[in-house]
C-alpha cells in the first residue's frame, strides 16, 4: 500500500531539487483535464516555484475543456506562484493538415494526426519553457511510459522530467485524493483526449488500467502466477500486455547509435 503522504512529499522535494541544481525558474506542465496532469501540475505547485499551467486545446470536448479550466483555477487560488496561459492550438493543427498531402481515411492517418496533436502541445510547452528558463514536467504514469508505451513519442514523452512515472495509475489516483484534485477529474474516465470525441484510454488498450498493472507487476515477476491458474480474461488481458510492451519497446530504449568501426577512420 502506498503511502500517499510520504510519497507527495518525496516527489516534492525531489523536484524543488532537481529544479534548484539545474537553475531552472519553476515548471511547465500542459493541463489536459485529466488526472496525470491535474496530480503533476499540484506536485509541482507544492514546491513553492512558479507553475506555468498550459491549456492547448485542439478540437477538444467540452467537458475536457472544463476539467483542465476548474482544476487550474483552484490550484491559482491555493498556490499563489501558479499561473495559467490558454493557447488555442485548433487553427495551427487545421493549417498543418491543410497543407499535409492528402490520405484516404484510415486508422493510420488518424493515429498520426493525433499524435501530431500531442506535438504540437510539446513544442508550446518548450516555447514557454525556453522563454521562462522552466523545465517541461512530464504527465506519464509508469504503465503508460514503460508498460503498454501509451504515450506519443516527442509528444507528451517530449519532457524534461518525470515525477509520477514511478506510479501506476491506481497510485496516481490515490495521490489525487491526498492531494485533493477536484472531484470532476478524480471521477472522470482516463483519456488522452488526442481524437476529438468521448473514446477513453480503456477504449483503446482493450484493457483497464487496473487490469494492465496486474499484467506488468505479473510480468514483472510480483505476485506470480502460474498461467494454468489465470481466467480466459487474464489471459486476453496478458496478451494484450505483451503485444503492447513488445510493439511500443522503441519508446523507452535508448536511440540506437549506429557506431562507426575504428577500421573506417582510417
Amino acid at each position: 500500500m502506498l503511502n500517499a503522504a510520504g510519497t507527495i512529499d518525496h516527489i516534492t522535494a525531489w523536484l524543488h531539487e532537481y529544479c534548484q541544481l539545474n537553475r531552472q525558474q519553476g515548471f511547465v506542465v500542459g493541463i489536459s483535464g485529466g488526472i496525470d496532469s491535474a496530480v503533476t501540475s499540484t506536485l509541482c505547485a507544492r514546491t513553492g516555484l512558479p507553475v506555468l499551467c498550459v491549456e492547448m486545446p485542439i478540437h477538444q470536448a467540452t467537458a475536457q475543456v472544463d476539467r483542465a479550466r476548474e482544476h487550474i483555477t483552484g490550484l491559482r487560488e491555493s498556490h499563489p506562484d501558479v499561473e495559467g496561459e490558454r493557447v488555442d492550438l485548433t487553427p495551427v493543427f487545421d493549417t498543418m493538415v491543410k497543407v499535409l498531402p492528402q490520405q484516404e481515411a484510415t486508422a493510420a492517418l488518424h493515429l498520426a494526426l493525433a499524435n501530431s496533436r500531442a506535438r504540437l502541445r510539446m513544442t508550446t510547452l518548450y516555447y514557454f519553457a525556453g522563454l521562462r528558463r522552466m523545465l517541461v514536467a512530464g504527465t506519464g504514469n509508469k504503465v503508460e511510459d514503460f508498460g503498454v508505451g501509451f504515450y506519443t513519442k516527442y509528444g507528451d514523452g517530449g519532457v524534461d522530467l518525470s515525477p509520477i512515472a514511478d506510479l501506476t495509475k491506481s497510485e496516481v489516483f490515490a495521490l489525487a485524493k491526498a492531494l485533493g484534485v477536484v472531484e470532476s477529474i478524480q471521477q472522470a474516465k482516463p483519456t488522452d483526449g488526442l481524437f476529438g470525441d468521448d473514446r477513453s484510454d480503456e477504449d483503446q488498450l482493450g484493457a483497464s488500467y487496473p487490469e494492465l498493472e496486474w499484467a506488468m507487476a505479473l510480468r514483472d515477476g510480483v505476485d506470480v502466477a502460474k498461467n494454468d491458474e489465470l481466467s480466459s480474461r487474464q489471459r486476453e488481458v496478458l496478451a494484450i500486455y505483451d503485444r503492447l510492451h513488445a510493439a511500443n519497446a522503441h519508446k523507452w530504449k535508448a536511440i540506437p547509435v549506429c557506431m562507426i568501426p575504428e577500421r573506417l577512420r582510417k
